[in-house]
């Protein structure tokens, strides 16, 4: 049963790939198909999902600091907006319910209240997966985005604690001290991991058993014991290279997670129009995430892209609404109500994201008369000094390639990441690297492109090379552009984009070293 919903899946997932959009729009679609065609989720169906949500949470640790989640502009905004936005959708449908529409009539200020609190999450899944696709988890907006997600899921615990009576026991206490005392011999058991098998083998073990079920077991939430066991983790060497080992397996059962929202759905005319309705409210949400966090001096760009990101309803609406529906405080109809809204969510986000720099440079003059003017440091204009040549992406490649040119002219190149402690590192190191986002049109219009003969887009994510090129042309540049790819279509694609010069990095690597070897066995 399970091979016929997966194959489904990649049919529908393909041709929505075809319209440039995210394919979980099209995994979306194969879980409503099936369920119109009678099929209904499995057990191991819901489990994969489950295992899916726990990896991605677990992966979201590995790239997230305790520090960032402290930050004002991060907890802030998460609270304000989790406030707000709970009243004025309990308000909207209770509204709704005056004019003796279906479902709504039923709603009590209590259930309405509940209902609310459920649609004013945001669904961490699709914020990481519209995240990773684009290459931004480690941009400004990125880390906004997670932070807000991550106070969510702390509301989340908090919320399920109080309705369905489940608080910490004393094992809760005793795990709260042991990780942390735990941590030097838990570091040194992923060092021993290596690089192999054993280290995916290491992530599904603490994020399902050290994580999620330890969490369970002291009455915790289990999702977000596997989140705090991937913060452990995140200030490890190794702690990139583990994410990147799960990165398959976190996607394929992901995949089943978006089919079962399809596939749960008790699909009916009442319940599509009660989600329609609901959605209607959505730029409110969306706007209210935009306002409350320009006031903490953020830039427009950086509210704005945050709002997209976060411009969806929760799977953990779903959680709520299932609580709700067993309690007889709603009809089990209202499941199907989230359901739907969630799917509905989804897919209006994904193009927004898509074409967020599009729209934010159709918008900007309009923005920046309500953005701050003082702004955080890391928001504030960037300067190349003398600098003539600009390496984007300091990844392997890109500090590969500053190193050469500065061995000659090291006062003419300079590096940009988009990721603030990778800029520390280089800076660190004497190296001139600053911190900027390649794909901000705000960016491209301050560089004075007079001075500046050539850019080098090294950054791994080959949309991120696109989108980079894309406000480079917009704003005029006309210097000599080369950047890096891993496939010889991404090369054609980029050469047809107009870059002068492409290198795919794997065979340019293999060339290299076989360079290397050669100049050192006839130099002897």
């Amino acid at each position: 049963m399970e091979l016929i919903y997966f194959s489904i899946a990649f049919v529908c997932g393909l041709v929505i790939l075809q319209l440039k959009l995210p394919p979980l729009i099209g995994f979306l679609a194969a879980g409503f198909i099936l369920n119109g065609a009678g099929y209904q989720s499995t057990p191991l169906l819901e489990q994969i999902a489950s295992l899916g949500v726990t990896l991605l949470l677990f992966s979201i640790g590995l790239k997230l600091k305790i520090e960032s989640l402290i930050k004002p502009y991060v907890w802030a905004p998460a609270t304000l907006h989790l406030l707000l936005t709970s009243l004025l959708f309990s308000g909207f449908m209770l509204l709704l319910g005056t004019f003796g529409l279906p479902l709504f009539t039923e709603l009590s200020l209590e259930t309405s209240l509940l209902i609310g609190f459920a649609l004013s999450f945001s669904s961490t899944v699709f914020a990481v997966k519209v995240l990773e696709q684009r290459g931004e988890m480690a941009s400004i907006h990125g880390k906004l985005s997670i932070g807000i997600l991550v106070m969510q899921d702390i509301f989340a615990v908090v919320f399920l604690a109080i309705s369905t009576g489940k608080v910490p026991n004393w094992w809760a206490l005793l795990l709260v001290v042991l990780l942390p005392l735990l941590k030097p011999l838990l570091y040194k058991i992923l060092n021993k991991s290596e690089h192999g098998e054993m280290l995916p083998l290491f992530g599904f073990f603490f994020a399902l058993l050290i994580g999620y079920q330890a969490f369970e077991f002291c009455g915790l939430k289990g999702d977000l014991g596997a989140l705090i066991v991937g913060m452990l983790f995140a200030p490890h060497k190794k702690a990139g290279e583990l994410a990147k080992s799960l990165l398959n397996f976190k996607d394929l059962m992901l995949v089943g997670f978006f089919l079962t929202i399809g596939l749960n759905a008790q699909l009916s005319m009442e319940a599509l129009l009660a989600a329609i309705l609901i959605v209607t409210a959505l730029p409110l949400k969306v706007g209210l995430y935009y306002i409350f966090t320009n006031m903490f001096k953020l830039r427009a760009r950086t509210s704005l892209l945050n709002s997209f990101t976060l411009s969806n309803f929760s799977e953990f609406g779903l959680i709520v609404c299932a609580l709700a529906a067993n309690s007889q405080w709603i009809s089990g109809e209202w499941l199907a109500v989230m359901a739907i809204a969630v799917s509905i969510t989804f897919i209006i986000a994904s193009p927004l994201n898509t074409q967020s720099n599009g729209i934010y440079v159709k918008f900007e003059h309009w923005l920046l008369n309500y953005e701050r003017k003082e702004r955080l440091s890391h928001e504030k204009p960037v300067s190349f000094f003398q600098a003539r040549i600009l390496i984007f992406g300091m990844g392997r490649i890109g500090s590969g390639a500053y190193e050469t040119i500065a061995q000659n002219y090291p006062t003419l190149v300079a590096g940009v990441d988009i990721n603030p402690d990778s800029v520390k590192k280089h800076q660190s190191k004497g190296r001139h690297v600053i911190m900027a986002d390649a794909t901000d049109p705000d960016f491209w219009t301050d560089v004075n492109h007079s001075e500046v003969e050539m850019v080098m887009l090294a950054m791994p994510k080959h949309i991120q090379n696109l989108l980079a090129l894309e406000q480079l042309q917009a704003a005029g540049f006309d210097g000599q552009v080369s950047a890096i790819a891993n496939y010889p279509d991404q090369q054609k694609e980029l050469e047809e984009l107009g870059v002068q010069t492409t290198y795919n990095f794997y065979l340019e690597a293999g060339s290299g070293f076989a360079e290397h070897v050669t100049e050192t066995l006839f130099n002897k």
